[in-house]
């Protein structure tokens, strides 16, 4: 029979330095750094984590192992109490995942170093509620959209850049018509038109938005809607003006007017195409100034394909959604959808109750 040593962690050990706990304090922060990252999380999403935590410490003032839930109450009660939901919830989420990670890889070390046991502030009391996109993107009607478009169409005749105008045009289009996002029609390669797949033609978006931060996921998005015809026509009267070349391998298909150092032209920028709806938008609905985005008009699109008889499993696929349920909060049912499906029930539950009679 063998007798082991058992150490308990609740044995008093003497604490370390201040310049011990700085180092491990930033080692420990560079860890999970490297562990968000072997987990497939984007950069962008890292940065944000590394964001939010720092904008804590800077409040709190000592490391965050030392956050009590008073502290917690008394950081999202009061210095967060006026703030966006949104960043109360990343707030939250990375203070979560720093304190899981502190417990899953060094909770043992923690306590040999300062006598703490591993606890996050953070409880079923205190945990801030909501959704990050809670507020409610209600498109504009069928209407306002067509006089939109046929008032930017009209501009391309006079406009002083036509090239330009044109391709925000053709991107918007692109927007309102299948549903891509913004970052998503500025990643497209001029190769990523497959005329020969599907119908009509499909586009391969390379740089889907992932869900949770896994990165981009690829699908395949079918030209249907007239957008077919809107990219026959920008590649052939609109694409060439810029002067690139088409052979040329990874040559975009939104073009910047910049040229890069090789002569070639870059990839437009996201805030181009967001201004070039905005001017458009400013000019041609201004009822709707400052109000229509890129993602609005992807809310219009999922709204008219569910109005035109799509079904919602179908628009989540075109849309790359995981989960039907993001799909269903995009679908906006404008004029009398609702009201003429609640009188075609009466009128089916009177025809049965006239068949019992």
């Amino acid at each position: 029979m063998v007798v082991a040593v058992v150490r308990d962690l609740r044995v008093h050990r003497s604490a370390a330095s201040p310049e011990e706990l700085e180092a491990f304090e930033t080692d420990v922060l560079a860890g999970l750094v490297l562990a968000r990252a072997a987990a497939g999380l984007t950069e962008s999403t890292i940065r944000g984590d590394v964001g939010n935590l720092e904008q804590i410490r800077d409040w709190f003032g000592r490391p965050l192992w030392e956050m009590t839930p008073p502290d917690a109450d008394a950081y999202f009660g009061r210095v967060l109490r006026g703030a966006p939901s949104g960043t109360r919830l990343a707030r939250s989420a990375a203070l979560s995942v720093y304190f899981e990670f502190l417990e899953l890889r060094h909770k043992v070390e923690l306590h040999a170093m300062t006598g703490r046991v591993v606890e996050c502030p953070l409880d079923e009391m205190n945990r801030p509620r909501g959704r990050k996109d809670a507020r409610l993107r209600i498109p504009p009607s069928v209407a306002e959209i067509d006089t939109l478009f046929t008032g930017w169409a009209q501009e391309l005749a006079t406009c002083r850049k036509f090239a330009p105008t044109a391709r925000n045009y053709a991107a918007a289009r692109l927007m309102a018509d299948v549903g891509v996002r913004v970052n998503e029609a500025r990643h497209l390669d001029l190769a990523d038109i497959r005329w020969e797949l599907g119908r009509f033609g499909k586009l391969h978006v390379r740089v889907g938005k992932g869900a949770r931060g896994s990165g981009p996921r690829e699908r395949m998005v079918p030209l249907i809607n007239g957008a077919d015809r809107t990219l026959r026509w920008y590649v052939q009267d609109v694409w060439g003006q810029f002067g690139d070349d088409p052979a040329r391998p990874g040559t975009p298909l939104f073009l910047s007017e910049r040229t890069a150092r090789s002569g070639c032209h870059n990839r437009v920028g996201y805030d181009a195409l967001r201004a070039g709806l905005a001017d458009a938008t400013a000019a041609h609905l201004p009822s709707w100034t400052g109000r229509l985005t890129p993602h609005v008009l992807r809310h219009f699109c999922a709204s008219q394909l569910y109005v035109n008889g799509m079904d919602l499993m179908s628009i989540q696929e075109m849309y790359g959604h995981a989960w039907v349920s993001t799909t269903m909060r995009y679908v906006h049912v404008h004029r009398s959808r609702v009201e003429d499906a609640w009188i075609a029930g009466q009128r089916r539950a009177a025809t049965r109750l006239e068949g019992l009679m």
